[in-house]
Parts: C-alpha cells; structure tokens; sequence
C-alpha cells in the first residue's frame, strides 16, 4: 500500500515550476471535480473523498503508452490531469478522455478484470488510487462513525442501558440524510417513526450555544437594538440583533415595579415557564430569558409579517377564506395547549402574531395557566370584549373559556370588531351574560361562520363546541372548514392570504410591518425585592 502524501509533495514538474502550495490546491480542486462528476464516486461521503484526494499519487505515462490493458486484473482508480487517453475494445476505438476525468472505479471495489484498453495519446499526467489505499480509507473512515454513533447513542438516556449488541444494530441501521438551510427536519403533528442524530450541520445548536452565553444581567453587552416593535404600560418589545451577526429577535422588557404594582409575579412566572415547554410552530418560541435592576426580559422569535390586529385594522375586515387560515392557526395552538393541560384565556387579535410565511403566531402568555385535565381555575383575567360568562361570574372556568373567546375572535376577524364592545367595562359583561343570542349578526358573516360562532359562545360552558370528549377536534369537523387542508397547514405548505413581502435590503431586520413608536424618555425606578432571583 502506498503512503498518504499531501498532493504536491516529491513532485517531479515539467518546465516552469509552480508555487507548491498552489498547484497543490489547484490539484485537489481537479481530482475532486472528477470525483463529483463520476456517477458512482460522487455518492461518496465528503469526508471519503477528501481523504482519497490526499491518499493519491501521481504517475507519468508517454505517448503509445498503455495506462489499462484489457482483460487485466484492475487494481486502480485513476484520474486524468493532463493530456489525453483513447479507449480501445476489442481493437475498435470508442472515445477519448479529456482532463478532469475518473476512470477504472469498479476496481477499487473489488478484484476485477479491465473491459477496455485505455492509451496515452499525448504525454499524460495521471492520479492514482490503489484497492488497498481505498478500502482501508474506508474501513478505518466507517470505524471512526460507527465508534462516534456508538458512543453518542450510549449518552442518550432512553437506549443507554440496552445491550452492546443491541447499540451495534441501532447504529448498522442509521443512514445519513441531508438538509438544507431553512429546511424542516421534524415537523409537529407528523407521524413520527425515525430518530435523528444531527452528525453535522449546526446552525439551530450553534444559535442556542450563542444565546446561552449572553450575560443574564447585561444582555445589551450582546444585542443591538434595531427598533421598538411594541410599546404599554407593561414596557416594550424590542427587534434586536446580535452584535456579531444578523440574526434578529424580540426583546420583551417588562418593568418590574409595573409587575409588583399590578401583582402580575405569578403570571409572568408562568408565562416564562409555559414558553420554555412549549414547541409549536403555531406559538412564538422563547429562547432565553434576563433581569436586572429595572426589567425582566424575554428573548423571543421575532415574527416580522407584523401583529394581526394592525392588519384587521387597516383590511377593515377579512374575507371569509383568510379568517378561516387565522382560525385555523389558532386552532392549532389550541390543541397544542390543551391536550397539555394549558389554557391561554387571552386571545385577541392584537396577542396573534404572522412570521415570515403570514401563519398566525399566538403570542403574550401572560394570563396562561397550566389547570390540567377536568381541572377549573378561578383567577379573573383576560380582555372585557372576550372574557367568558362564567369568569365574569367567578364560577370557575377551563378550557370552554378559550372556545368562547375564539368564536368572539371570529366574529371580529369578520367583520371587523367584536360582538360585545364599548368603553365601560361593566356595560361590555352586562351584554356579555345576556349571550350571544342578543346579538344581530351583520348578512357578511355567512351561514357556516354564524353557526360556529353560536355553538363556540354557548352560555353554558359544557355545551360549547371545543369543550367536550372529543375537544378541538369537533371544531375541525365543522362544516365551516369542511375540505380545508390540516395536514398543509401543518406542513406550512398552505399559501398564506397574508403573507406580507419583508425588504430584501433588510432581510431579518424589517420592522415595516410595524407601527412606530417613540423612544423611552426615562427609565423606571429599581424594583430590588428579589422576586424575580429565578427569572
């Protein structure tokens, strides 16, 4: 077996001499082009090829000079760097063969006889691979994976303690798959039968790794901000950057003397904790979270299509098709929530958010609550135009509470405000108790629609649509969205009716879907009471 030289070592050239280094790189940069355009070499993994490239040696033949003899024992794979070669069977000629071209691989494989006479028309450079030099590239190249699956598969709690045979067959059965950026690997609601383990490829990892070492205490030393994509009594959203790159989030600073004044510790705490379970791709993802002397922070995906109710606002209202994808959307997260035991008991417009696709986000946790199945809660909390009876009545309320603020948001998103509404509180739960049978329906909202909505907001929350044995999944079933397309929208293959185009010269750092907003004039007081040591 030969040694594995670097390309360019002990080369003998012909005339004027070039740079070692260069004519080494450009060597490397041939032999692979001929690799990847060899229909049996290409399928190769990377790291095969780089190292077969290495372990090649380069061979001299003159003019008239046979390179392959026909019916001959084949032990190499060679590529042509330079000159030319005809290729002869049975004493006919078939073609010619031109630089940057492989040849002569099935004998690299295994010990075969040559089917055709290869010959150096012109004085040829040639680089060579040997069987030996190939399997043993290959044997110790697969040893080294089949030690690091072994050893990554044995710190994977659920398959540690099977038996080493066991481990040996799980890692026979593992094939390498590839993906692009930007591409899903798992997506939710899929049937899930494969196990992955990423060998390569870190931009979701090294994202996590580089949040994970902004300071808790200091998180501007690390982020820029671009501007304010929010502002309330609470505080305001920031769209913010890394400052060693262009990868953009939202920054909720909340002020904390805001929080102990209104007695909001329990629901951001709960807010914080339900995000960090969470993994929808219908609910804004929570990557880390802060605190110093005047905020606590949440770290959050930054959804640049813009809020919903911006856009309901400008639209006047939606048209049947594009509330149907909200609700839809909205339904999705439901799901997820409930079938988790979380209610969300804030659903408004103004709390659905649309990423870069236009699907709906659901956004601000605040007031979600983990109660668990058949449980009740009975904290008042939520928007006067979309709070349930029985939370107006304190009689305790579960999941129904959701089920009647979605038929409120449909209402809404149809027509452009909400069915109770007005500027005293009081009046909006007085019209609210009285249900939703006092309330006229505009000839916009069609049959299907009016029906849902009616079965969603039954005074009764046991009677309600959503609320059952069956759950979200009998509002699926309704005629309303009868034919539509789940599985798209799972798959995020449906076309999103508001899908909004984000500038190309800003790329992740747009904000125009946004409404602009004055700068902070002072900082709130310090809030050091220490409520928030585990934020």
């Amino acid at each position: 077996m030969k040694a594995c030289i670097s390309i360019g070592d002990n080369r003998k050239a012909q005339g004027k001499q070039r740079p070692e280094h260069l004519y080494a790189v450009y060597t490397k940069k041939l032999i692979n082009d001929a690799i990847m355009n060899n229909d049996f070499l290409k399928k190769l993994d990377p790291q095969h090829m780089r190292e077969m490239v290495e372990c090649m040696y380069e061979r001299t033949y003159t003019e008239g000079q046979v390179v392959i003899q026909e019916g001959e024992p084949g032990n190499y794979l060679y590529v042509l760097a330079d000159g030319l070669l005809e290729v002869i069977q049975n004493g006919k000629l078939l073609g010619e063969m031109r630089p940057r071209t492989a040849f002569g691989e099935l004998a690299i494989l295994y010990n075969c006889k040559r089917t055709a006479t290869v010959k150096a028309v012109s004085k040829v450079h040639i680089w060579a691979l040997d069987r030996q030099t190939f399997q043993s590239i290959m044997m110790k190249s697969t040893q080294a994976t089949q030690e690091e699956y072994f050893s990554f598969l044995r710190s994977v709690s659920l398959l540690r303690d099977l038996p080493e045979e066991k481990l040996a067959k799980i890692v026979d059965c593992l094939e390498i798959d590839y993906f692009d950026k930007g591409e899903y690997i798992i997506r939710e609601g899929e049937e899930g039968n494969t196990f992955f383990i990423i060998a390569k490829g870190e931009e979701v990892r090294r994202l996590r790794e580089r949040i994970a070492v902004i300071p808790t205490h200091d998180p501007f030393q690390d982020l820029k901000v671009i501007a304010t994509l929010g502002m309330g009594g609470f505080g305001r959203v920031e769209l913010v950057k890394l400052t060693d790159e262009d990868t953009t989030f939202a920054l909720k600073c909340i002020k904390k003397k805001h929080i102990v004044d209104t007695r909001q510790q329990e629901h951001i705490y709960s807010e914080k904790n339900i995000l960090q379970q969470t993994n929808s791709q219908f609910i804004v993802r929570l990557f880390r979270t802060f605190r110093d002397d005047k905020y606590v922070y949440l770290l959050m995906e930054a959804c640049l299509g813009g809020e919903l109710w911006s856009i309901l606002r400008d639209m006047s209202y939606f048209e049947e098709q594009t509330g149907r994808f909200c609700i839809a959307c909205v339904l999705e997260a439901f799901d997820y929530l409930h079938t988790r035991g979380i209610i969300y008991r804030d659903l408004k417009p103004e709390n659905l958010l649309l990423g870069a696709e236009g699907y709906v986000k659901m956004a601000d946790f605040g007031f979600a609550k983990r109660i668990g199945m058949g449980k009740k809660t009975w904290t008042f909390c939520g928007t006067p135009e979309y709070v349930a009876p029985e939370v107006i009545m304190n009689k305790g309320h579960d999941f129904g509470a959701d089920c009647w603020s979605l038929g409120i948001l449909i209402y809404e998103l149809l027509t452009g405000s909400p069915p109770f509404s007005g500027t005293d509180p009081i009046k909006i739960y007085t019209m609210v108790l009285h249900g939703i049978e006092k309330v006229d329906f505009p000839k916009r909202i069609s049959k299907r629609p009016d029906d849902l909505i009616r079965r969603l907001c039954k005074l009764n929350p046991v009677d309600r649509l959503g609320n059952k044995k069956n759950g979200i999944i009998d509002i699926k079933k309704h005629k309303w969205f009868q034919g539509f397309n789940w599985e798209g929208l799972r798959r995020q293959k449906l076309i999103s009716p508001l899908k909004r185009e984000v500038k190309c010269s800003e790329g992740p750092m747009d904000h125009s879907h946004f409404d602009t907003f004055p700068p902070e004039l002072e900082d709130p007081p310090d809030e050091l009471s220490g409520w928030d040591k585990d934020f």
